[in-house]
């Protein structure tokens, strides 16, 4: 198992808490967009609910980078007022497990865009299966639930792996990443 450096451990932190509040945000716009297109703009716009971790697990490039930025994001997600409360961290442990698998299945060895799309996948994954059982899912129409897990495995793919990919890599161009695992990468 690799060690982690105190920097490494407070830019995760950091990444999580960012993105906790911005979180917060993205639940005003999902209520602009249930007013305006109903109950599947959850599914669509799901995605970015995961993308603190794997912002984190692509920057650090370390076991448990992807769940400690998600369990962190929900913590100051519930510190900053979202009125879900302290379900939220719950949330936050499932959507991280959900988003480590890929880098597990990988030995942490494997950061390239094809992993980090399944790592939005797989969190989103995570959290259909968690939000089938809480809201009880299995009453809805099959033909709806179809349809709201692939919206909501494509928004993970695409709000969290690919534009977490796309914000690692701005972040890094700052210079504000030099040093750390992904550096190289974006160097070479």
């Amino acid at each position: 198992m690799q060690s982690w450096s105190q920097r490494e451990i407070v830019i995760v932190a950091t990444i999580g808490v960012v993105f906790g509040v911005l979180y917060l945000a993205w639940v005003q716009l999902w209520l602009v967009a249930q007013g305006l297109i109903g109950p599947l703009s959850l599914d669509i716009l799901f995605g970015f609910w995961c993308v603190a971790s794997v912002v984190a697990a692509y920057v650090v490039r370390k076991p448990f980078a992807a769940f400690f930025a998600e369990v962190v994001a929900a913590i100051a997600e519930i510190a900053t007022g979202n009125p879900a409360g302290v379900i939220l961290l719950l949330t936050g442990v499932i959507q991280g497990a959900g988003a480590e698998l890929p880098f597990a299945a990988t030995r942490w060895k494997r950061y390239d865009t094809a992993v980090l799309v399944a790592s939005g996948i797989s969190a989103a994954l995570f959290s259909f299966v968690y939000t089938w059982i809480r809201f009880k899912y299995g009453a809805l129409d099959p033909k709806l639930l179809v349809v709201m897990f692939v919206l909501r495995c494509a928004s993970g793919a695409i709000l969290a792996g690919l534009l977490g990919r796309f914000i690692a890599r701005r972040l890094a161009a700052t210079g504000v990443l030099n040093g750390l695992a992904m550096d190289a990468e974006v160097r070479g």
